[in-house]
């Protein structure tokens, strides 16, 4: 390591460009970096355009996110450069001296800083000598106990005389912390450096000296264990001729009596009754045993060839159905098809269905009732927030408590190899550096690939074929493509009111009467009551809400049955505030819409139809456009295509082009802590926008949706059942839907469709009339 001279004097100031590293480099040290991040690259390009020095300094936390520098490093030269690859540098640097950063003047396109070179200190006598001495034969000992070090260390530190450079080159290669280092880097006084490396050097050796001998004990106990084994042996063959067999040989005896009694699939066979003799051969005490014993228990317990026998009664099927479900006419339609085929044909492969809604629709307890329909087993697997690979397709057996996933794991549960698994919430799935649970399940759904399916920890082909594989989700945008392209969505939308008095009188208030240990005639509930509280108490697309108000209602009742206060109530509109308090809901719409500049929008969301309400206003300015809410880019762009209609529409729509000019306008959808997209909320934005230029109020029972183009034509949008559903759960009586949403219409129920009244449009031009009293057109 000769030593190179110094390109400038101590104390010197100059700019140079930074290499952060992980370790900390000492003066005099050669060191090689593969860079590949582009600034530190460009930052090397710079040096060897230059004179080729740099400031190498070191991170104070590697493995932070956010790289924080110590203030001190070490100026080097770049002696060797070369490109590894397109994007990757290789160089080798030597540290020249010390350096101390005084800013950093640059960050981009690299990180270049202010530094200021340091000069030692040092004042020779014998306290120094004896410490260069003491730091000489330790570390001699040192490198005895470290293998990995180089043997030429020794005769270099042997021949130093500088005791400077001896601190540094002693401590740089010994396992210290990082901090330790930096601190010995950071220390100019040479003779302070030299107690500091002492110090270092005498813990490394306490350490290394401390591992010899545990290594010595260890070596004489595995000595001992050998011939503990050797006896054992002996012991073992002994009692085999007296015939005193126990232990080991009874367990392994019973494993085989479970081997042979279980059936099981050839090759699946082959590989337990190998594990089984290395089972027989391994020691009871070693880790091995309990991980091969482990393994055989799955093996032995998982339902190979076992499965229920189905009792395929299309008409029965269809009684369970109806007697779990109302309505869904459609969902009961698909699983009696399925049936039907599968009585004709009893190969077919099972069918990967995904019920997609809002939450309390019943998908899950539609799962329960195929199960019951076809007389299955029916297991639930809950995926929500699963971000681990290996919770599906399970760990390697290498690894410490290694299991498999969750699919085989219900099915030793379950006990047969075609139950009814229920996935729910496949749409919460996560993904992070574990893996992507999401495509481990692509094998699992695959009709044409789930025939052999391995898990990780079995690494047996498993068959996943006769498995009835049900998946629940919100949203269907979340599901990455190749996963649900292998699903077949089923949409359960959400419930009218008379559906949810139906399911209230028939499931919700005897499930609750049963729950809170009262009898059928101890609580009453009026038709009013419960239409009271499913308009003014809940806002839900499904009825889970719903079921805990009149939950809360039977929790009152007990009470005053358990005090004898009452033996029944009678739940009225007039006494219904008395157990659930006043209304969480009230009529809101007319209130809103009082004032120009107002207008009712219908969205789609994860959890059923709601309505918006789009507030325009106008202030003193020059044409800009605010938007507030937390609107998505697509409402964005909604937003400014009303507006530039607008504003090339004002003769037409008979507004003041000045006071256009000379204003600024905000349009705000309000709950702004809920973010709101899509490209439905067009001519909504645009109604409001005109209603707030032209004076004129919006009519307060109409409610639209539609997307917009500059021309003026409005585009169909999706989610019609649910916005439709939504105006009419919010009193709504008129919908401005797209004509070419007019075939969507057909999905929502009759009594709905009967009690709105719709208008389909094509053009922005015919929806003023609808929604302005007395528009009249300009010419």
């Amino acid at each position: 390591m000769a030593e190179k001279e110094l390109p400038a004097r101590p104390d010197e100031i100059r700019d140079l460009p930074v290499i952060p590293s992980d370790a900390v480099l000492f003066p005099h040290m050669i060191v090689p970096f593969v860079l590949t991040e582009p600034g530190l690259v460009k930052a090397v390009e710079e040096a060897l355009s230059q004179d080729r020095m740099v400031a190498v300094v070191a991170v104070k936390d590697p493995k932070a996110e956010r790289k924080e520098l110590f203030q001190f490093g070490t100026l080097a030269l770049i002696l060797r450069a070369s490109r590894v690859e397109l994007d990757r540098v290789r160089i080798v640097v030597q540290g020249l001296s010390r350096i101390q950063v005084l800013s950093f003047v640059e960050n981009e396109p690299f990180l270049m800083a202010r530094v200021q070179l340091l000069a030692e200190t040092f004042s020779p006598d014998r306290e120094a000598e004896a410490l260069a001495v003491n730091i000489r034969q330790m570390f001699g000992r040192v490198l005895e106990l470290s293998p990995h070090l180089p043997g030429e260390l020794r005769s270099l530190v042997e021949n130093l005389e500088d005791p400077g450079m001896l601190a540094d080159l002693s401590v740089a290669h010994l396992n210290v912390p990082h901090n330790e280092k930096q601190a010995l880097l950071e220390t100019l006084d040479v003779k302070a450096r030299l107690h500091k490396a002492v110090r270092l050097v005498a813990e490394q050796l306490e350490v290394l000296e401390l591992g010899q001998k545990i290594q010595a004990e260890v070596r004489d106990r595995m000595e001992k264990a050998q011939k503990e084994y050797y006896l054992r042996e002996q012991l073992k063959v002994i009692r085999k001729e007296l015939g005193e067999a126990e232990g080991l040989e009874a367990e392994v005896e019973e494993l085989e009596e479970k081997l042979e009694k279980k059936a099981l699939p050839e090759m699946v066979r082959k590989e337990a009754e190998k594990e089984l003799k290395k089972l027989s051969r391994t020691h009871p005490a070693s880790a091995e045993y309990t991980v091969i014993r482990n393994y055989l228990d799955w093996i032995l317990e998982l339902p190979w060839l076992e499965s229920t026998e189905e009792h395929l009664d299309i008409s029965e099927a269809e009684r369970i159905l109806d007697e779990d479900h109302y309505d869904l006419e459609k969902v009961k339609k698909r699983i009696l098809e399925y049936l039907a085929v599968r009585k004709l044909n009893p190969e077919m492969k099972g069918p990967i269905l995904c019920f997609l809604g809002p939450p309390g629709v019943g998908k899950t307890s539609l799962g329960r009732s195929i199960a019951r329909a076809l007389g299955r087993k029916f297991w639930r697997i809950s995926l929500g927030g699963v971000r681990d690979e290996a919770e599906i397709r399970g760990h390697r057996r290498t690894y410490v408590g290694a299991m498999p996933g969750r699919i085989i794991q219900a099915l030793r549960r379950v006990g047969v190899n075609n139950p009814v698994l229920m996935l729910d919430e496949i749409d919460k799935i996560g993904a992070d550096f574990r893996g992507d649970p999401a495509a481990a399940l692509l094998e699992v759904l695959d009709p044409e690939q789930n025939r052999e399916f391995s898990d990780h920890y079995l690494e047996l082909p498993f068959d996943l074929s006769r498995v009835i594989f049900i998946a629940t989700a919100n949203v269907i945008d979340t599901i990455p493509a190749p996963l649900r392209d292998r699903m077949e969505v089923i949409e359960i939308p959400g419930y009218t009111e008379e559906d949810k008095l139906h399911i209230a009188r028939k499931y919700l208030i005897p499930r609750q009467l049963k729950a809170h240990g009262l009898k059928r005639g101890q609580v009453r509930f009026t038709e009013a009551a419960l239409r009271r509280i499913i308009s003014h108490y809940t806002r839900e697309a499904g009825v889970r809400q719903l079921e805990r108000e009149i939950g809360a209602v039977c929790r009152a009742v007990a009470r005053k049955v358990a005090e004898g206060e009452s033996s029944g109530e009678h739940v009225t509109v007039k006494n219904l505030e008395e157990y659930l308090g006043p209304p969480k809901y009230l009529p809101e719409v007319p209130e809103r819409v009082k004032v120009p500049g107002v207008a009712i929008g219908l969205a789609w969301t994860p959890v059923g139809g709601e309505i918006l309400f789009v507030e325009a206003a106008r202030m003193k300015g020059t044409r800009k456009l605010i938007l507030t809410g937390q609107l998505g880019e697509v409402m964005r762009e909604s937003a400014e295509a009303a507006f530039t209609y607008v504003r090339s529409h004002v003769e037409e729509l008979g507004i003041d082009e000045e006071v256009l000019e000379r204003s600024d306008f905000h349009i705000h959808v309000p709950s702004g802590a809920i973010p709101k997209d899509g490209p439905s909320a067009g001519i909504t934005i645009l109604t409001a926008l005109v209603s707030l230029l032209t004076g004129r109020t919006v009519r307060p029972e109409v409610a639209m949706t539609g997307e917009i183009t500059l021309r003026g034509l409005v585009l169909p949008v999706g989610g019609i059942k649910e916005k439709v559903l939504a105006a009419r759960r919010f009193g709504l009586k008129e919908v401005i839907l797209p004509r070419r949403n007019e075939k969507d219409l057909t999905e929502v129920p009759e009594e709905v469709r009967k009690s709105l009244k719709f208008h389909l449009v094509s053009r922005v031009e015919e929806v003023f009339p609808i929604v302005f009293k007395d528009w009249k057109r300009k010419a």
